[in-house]
């Protein structure tokens, strides 16, 4: 048997792979969890996690499973997750972690036809994650067996309680072969979660991350919504954002890929990460101090400690992981009594995120709409108008008169005019054709795309109804006011009994599927999920 080549993860000893997973993935140093949890899960205990959502537990209990993975012809993990949502980003990160492993991850939950789930199962698996009802169905039908899974996972269970799923976690608990490792990890523990530790759990051992109180500066607090975050961020800096901004990536490569794409796009920027040396660090700082770089591009490892004045403004090009990283770095703005901005870039499906730290840094996050393309143009006339006027006047422009001859027998002079100057603020990038680009995520597997709804809405199906005394202005309240969209933008809905259909705009449906299971409506908790077709 060949000894297991091992690596350093901040103090962790991990396998060689799975570090080298992790610095790919750019993760620098453990998160405070993770430092606790995964020394006694390598050493074979249950533990009980009290951490919130952001606070890195899916690495938490993905390092020891993955590192612990050896056979590869049957399911060794379950996980279990309240929403499609989580289950999906749970997926993606722990396939991250054990790419080098070749370990297969496969996500499974309502909404999506189960016959596909059953090919992909059938493909050799090692991880399955997926929520309560759609893992019961998979085990009764026989396509997930039980028999040799290790390592099983309860993630977010108070909010399965809350969902109704409370029975079917137990049956899945004592379906699971005695002789496994369990990890439960639950924001808040409510005596039915307590109950359910009691009975599946063995000595577990109990892992808090306790909350530093957290204070967040007085300064302009905004957030911006978009698929396309390079082309977001560089309308920004083209429609005025003027001084000293410090721009946060959530990893190195982030840093290095966003520090590429801006250099492109013709703006100075410089990273700033742990894999630079001293000399490369000093050398990029000095130049920021000194006002000869205007935009530096950091992750939170890099930035702590840094000591500057006069930064006007903080964008998160990635959201922040928790609350305490957010308020970490919009303190870097705002200093002295001077004025400041943080601004923030979300996906849809960050929405939940940004919640949740306004909830928890008890702060106020404002929506703003991007600059269009006339603002930009409005914002640099003056600028253009200036430059040409010099031009013009120093005269030095008739090697170009050729071409604007040669133009005019097909063109009119204004309209050539107006060319050179797109041609001239936009590079190669005025001659690149606009592709029209898919509306809803590539997370929603299509599940989103097929739901009944008429042209250009998503029809979503919610387990509340008149039974629970719920009307059309309390449905429609709530949903515009937790997703943060129009309400006038809702469209059909339809209540029953005991439940009811929404239909909201494509565009907002992955934020508006992201934000109503947290949720409650006269003291009911909402279960929402894509409705099936009528078709």
């Amino acid at each position: 048997m060949t000894m297991m080549q091992t690596d350093s993860f901040g103090e962790l000893v991990l396998e060689k792979r799975v570090v080298a997973a992790l610095k790919e993935m750019g993760f620098e140093e453990p998160s405070p969890i993770q430092q606790q949890a995964i020394p006694l899960l390598l050493e074979g205990r249950d533990i009980i996690g009290q951490a919130q959502t952001g606070t890195g537990k899916t690495a938490a209990f993905g390092i020891p499973i993955i590192q612990g993975i050896e056979d590869r012809r049957h399911i060794q993990a379950l996980i279990m997750s309240p929403t499609r949502e989580l289950a999906i980003q749970i997926a993606e990160e722990i396939a991250k972690i054990g790419c080098n492993k070749r370990i297969k991850v496969v996500p499974v939950y309502g909404g999506q036809p189960i016959e596909r789930q059953i090919r992909a199962l059938k493909s050799g698996v090692q991880i399955v994650i997926g929520t309560p009802g759609r893992l019961l169905d998979h085990i009764r039908r026989g396509t997930i067996k039980l028999n040799y899974v290790r390592y099983l996972v309860l993630d977010e269970a108070d909010e399965m309680l809350d969902m109704g799923f409370v029975e079917d976690m137990e049956e899945i608990m004592a379906s699971v072969p005695s002789e496994r490792q369990t990890m439960l990890f639950s924001a808040t523990m409510p005596r039915p979660i307590l109950s359910l530790t009691k009975k599946y759990m063995r000595a577990p051992q109990i892992v808090t991350v306790s909350k530093e109180e957290i204070t967040v500066p007085l300064i302009d607090q905004y957030y911006f919504e978009t698929r396309d975050k390079i082309e977001g961020i560089s309308r920004l800096l083209d429609a005025g954002i003027e001084g000293k901004s410090i721009i946060f990536c959530r990893t190195k490569r982030g840093v290095d890929d966003l520090t590429a794409s801006l250099g492109s796009r013709g703006y100075i920027a410089e990273g700033l990460h742990g894999d630079l040396s001293q000399a490369q660090r000093d050398r990029v700082m000095k130049k920021f101090r000194e006002g000869r770089l205007d935009i530096l591009i950091a992750t939170d490892v890099a930035a702590r400690g840094l000591d500057i004045d006069n930064v006007q403004y903080v964008i998160n090009f990635d959201i922040p992981q928790d609350p305490e990283s957010y308020v970490h770095r919009i303190g870097r703005t705002g200093r002295a009594g001077n004025t400041g901005v943080a601004l923030t870039f979300i996906l849809p499906r960050e929405f939940r995120q940004l919640k949740l730290i306004e909830r928890i840094a008890k702060t106020r996050i404002r929506r703003r709409e991007l600059p269009t393309t006339s603002d930009v143009l409005e914002h640099q006339r003056e600028q253009i108008i200036s430059r040409m006027q010099s031009l013009l006047e120093m005269g030095n422009y008739g090697n170009y008169m050729p071409v604007v001859t040669a133009l005019s027998k097909e063109y009119e002079l204004e309209e050539i005019a107006a060319a050179a100057l797109k041609l001239m603020q936009e590079g190669n990038r005025a001659l690149e054709i606009t592709e029209e680009k898919n509306t809803i995520s590539d997370l929603t597997d299509q599940s989103l795309a097929n739901t009944g709804g008429r042209p250009g809405m998503v029809r979503f199906f919610l387990n509340v109804g008149r039974s629970q005394k719920i009307t059309v202005p309390e449905l429609v309240r709530t949903i515009a006011r937790e997703a943060d969209i129009p309400g006038r933008s809702i469209g059909l809905i339809n209540i029953f009994d005991k439940f009811s259909f929404v239909e909201v705009p494509e565009q907002y449906a992955e934020k508006v599927l992201a934000v109503m299971h947290k949720n409650s409506i006269r003291g009911y908790k909402v279960n929402i999920e894509p409705a099936h077709s009528k078709d």
